[in-house]
């Protein structure tokens, strides 16, 4: 295949997919590809796609339409989970030229020097269980943070989800490895580096090493000032992990915690891994220790079975519990898991109000939450989006904070009071100008 110039990306779903598109992306920048927006058309374009909802199996139909349309002569890569999971579904899109599975979306780049036109769409996709290697990957672009992939795939066969089959079994690299690329960040502008993975906990799984000695590690390493955990199974979240975040000057009090639902016999369903009562200690226990601790809560509704009454003993337990916000999902069917076999289907329509009550009990907690940390004293890593000559950044514990644009601050930790809580959920806050935090 002829040398392009230019390579576009377009990345759906997770943070870890965000992570993975930059570290291929460097792959091609590497070689003398110029990498440009998207909207600008290229002559190649990488879609990286996730399959955790069907509305994602549409959005990458609707993307590789908006690629022709922008370039019509571009040649067109689907990578990601939905490759995976249903690469000759992809295959029959118009206008995708090559799909690859798991095991070569890192290769990418190979492939596609070593192109020939080829009448019908490739296919490269093999079993995930050959799926073994690890690939570290961060992204970049963004000055203020970065998210480091630590971890891959994931040994939990939950009854409603795909993600075994789209990334194989969980692996990692070594505590030395990891920490090497984090020295590789620390050499950037980057002030926060986020943890991603599938399943981050299992880190270090098959080895001696573990989760708590690479944040040990990680804690160490000079020129990152801060680190967040993004998302973390309760069963994983040990006691010695929290206790950990507690005393570090790094790891940030910000938790993400997937709970999924209230009731213990959902869980059960599910094929979950911990019971509401183990999920409840972990709570109570980053609270005692961190008081002012952000902490999210991943929660399906509509799951195969669960009854109005289960549903309020969800929504009744969460009301109680001492969380921040939630990211709710509204359970939808996908092939090969065990939930798509269950009878007791719950009607669309009440899957919606049931996610919409929880969308709004999500909105008073997070606003509560705001209020108990008003007129405390935090820093706040300042970003570059600027609207209405604002702009925005975040505390350690997670508030958004609006500010007026000062362009001298983007990127900096600046100490703020949070005033009061803004109608459109930030908060208002007091900068204290002469002090800079330096960790």
């Amino acid at each position: 295949m002829r040398h392009s110039q230019t390579v576009a990306f377009y990345t759906l779903g997770c943070k870890l997919n965000f992570s993975e598109t930059s570290g291929i992306a460097r792959l091609f920048e590497e070689e003398g590809y110029a990498r440009v927006d998207f909207r600008e058309g290229a002559n190649i374009v990488v879609i990286n796609t996730c399959s955790v909802t069907d509305n994602a199996d549409k959005k990458c139909r609707q993307i590789v339409k908006q690629a022709r349309n922008l370039s019509p002569d571009s040649f067109i890569a689907v990578i990601g989970c939905y490759a995976q999971l249903k690469p000759n579904e992809i295959a029959e899109i118009e206008g995708v030229n090559l799909v690859l599975g798991a095991n070569e979306k890192f290769n990418l780049l190979e492939h596609i020097q070593q192109w020939e036109e080829k009448e019908s769409t490739t296919v490269i996709s093999g079993e995930i269980k050959n799926v073994k290697d690890f690939y570290p990957s961060y992204s970049y672009g963004d000055r203020t943070r970065s998210f480091l992939k630590v971890q891959d795939g994931c040994d939990y066969f939950c009854s409603f989800c795909t993600i075994p089959l789209a990334r194989g079994r969980s692996r990692s690299n070594t505590v030395a490895e990891t920490v090497k690329v984090a020295r590789e960040i620390a050499e950037t502008e980057v002030k926060e580096v986020v943890l991603t993975g599938v399943n981050i906990g299992d880190f270090g799984k098959g080895t001696e090493e573990t989760f708590f000695d690479l944040i040990q590690a990680l804690d160490q390493v000079e020129g990152i000032d801060r680190y967040r955990i993004s998302s973390i199974e309760p069963n994983l979240l040990s006691n010695e992990i929290i206790e950990f975040v507690a005393q570090s000057k790094k790891f940030v009090p910000h938790f993400h915690i997937p709970l999924q639902s209230g009731s213990n016999h959902m869980l059960r369903e599910m094929r979950r891994r911990y019971s509401r009562e183990l999920y409840t200690d972990r709570i109570a226990l980053i609270k005692k220790l961190m008081p002012n601790a952000c902490i999210g809560v991943d929660v399906i509704v509509g799951y195969p079975g669960e009854t109005e009454e289960l549903f309020l003993e969800t929504y009744q337990y969460l009301n109680e519990l001492d969380v921040s916000y939630f990211h709710v999902f509204t359970y939808s069917e996908r092939n090969n898991t065990v939930a798509i076999r269950k009878g007791n289907v719950i009607p669309i329509k009440v899957r919606k109000e049931r996610s919409k009550m929880l969308q709004i009990l999500s909105e008073k907690k997070k606003r509560y939450f705001y209020q108990t940390q008003l007129n405390q004293e935090f820093s706040v890593l300042f970003e570059a989006q600027e609207q209405n000559g604002e702009m925005f950044g975040f505390t350690e514990n997670y508030l958004k904070v609006k500010a007026t644009y000062h362009p001298d601050w983007i990127n900096q930790l600046k100490q703020v009071v949070p005033l009061s809580v803004n109608a459109d959920g930030t908060v208002k806050a007091e900068v204290l100008l002469d002090e800079l935090v330096h960790a």
